[in-house]
């Protein structure tokens, strides 16, 4: 299992075996094939679409404008938030992982070593009072 990368990381180092040159190509086969499908939608519907604002105030624009809108306006607040989540995340990862770093070199140690099967010390605790034996189990 020592060979095998993560994808995130197989996506962006660079490798002796041509794979990164693949999932780019793939990537930019995918990009364009989408900004194709998108021209060819638009060239197709491009047709005028009267929109009523209010009262009698109404706008008229081109149908693959109004659909590009109302894209971006479902995307970018819903993307927004994924980035700042993922950036909050980042930041309270790396104070736990600074934290932790600075707990590890302070901390002597003591740590019992988990191959050690010598329990010779291990005594378990006392019990505080007789466990009560209800009647008619005994």
């Amino acid at each position: 299992m020592a060979g095998v990368k993560p994808l995130h990381v197989m996506a962006t180092s660079i490798g002796a075996n041509g794979g990164v040159w693949t999932m780019q190509f793939l990537k930019t086969l995918f990009w364009v094939m989408l900004a194709v499908i998108a021209v060819a939608f638009a060239a197709n519907n491009w047709t005028i679409v009267p929109i009523k604002l209010w009262g009698e105030t109404s706008l008229e624009t081109k149908l693959p404008v109004v659909i590009f809108a109302s894209f971006l306006l479902g995307l970018v607040p819903l993307l927004l938030w994924h980035h700042a989540s993922k950036w909050l995340l980042r930041r309270k990862l790396s104070r736990l992982e600074a934290a932790l770093a600075v707990e590890q070199a302070t901390r002597p140690n003591d740590r019992l070593d988990p191959l050690d099967n010598d329990t010779s010390d291990l005594t378990p605790a006392p019990s505080a009072a007789p466990m009560a034996v209800p009647p008619g189990v005994a």
